[in-house]
């Protein structure tokens, strides 16, 4: 599959979303960020739950990893109502999907069906911490060989 112009990628990990769009043709496909964000959410104590935890012998550790997970699903279903409203407005006709299978679960799960028929591909990996030229080189590879 190629990435027509056009075509809209969506990077996602729960913590961190980008908004790419192709900017040329499916041959040279040049990926520009139009969104950038990041899940700020904090857990119960106002810590922030994007910090990594060492410690699960801490009782206060396991109920911010909950939370933790919550705000992760949170996040993920606020970027499915984002696409949404973008796809309603007629923003993009073509969307990949890029993120965990975990991730990619949850946010099928919360999709509206006018964002799911727009869905040409899916790349199951993590690249939110990658510079958009490593993004574009792997996602262009997954979809070639899909």
């Amino acid at each position: 599959m190629k990435l027509d112009n056009g075509t809209w990628v969506l990077v996602l990990d729960g913590t961190k979303a980008l908004i790419l769009e192709n900017a040329t043709d499916g041959a040279n496909p040049s990926l520009r960020v139009l969104r950038k964000d990041e899940n700020e959410a904090t857990d119960s104590r106002g810590e922030a739950t994007t910090s990594p935890s060492h410690d699960q012998e801490d009782p206060r550790k396991n109920t911010a990893n909950v939370n933790h997970a919550t705000t992760e699903q949170g996040f993920v279903e606020e970027m499915a109502e984002w696409l949404y409203k973008a796809a309603h407005k007629g923003r993009y006709q073509k969307l990949v999907l890029v993120a965990p299978a975990k991730v990619i679960g949850t946010l099928r799960a919360k999709l509206h069906k006018e964002v799911t028929s727009k869905v040409v591909g899916e790349v199951h990996k993590v690249l939110t911490s990658h510079p958009v030229d490593q993004i574009e080189s792997i996602v262009i590879a997954e979809l070639a060989a899909a």
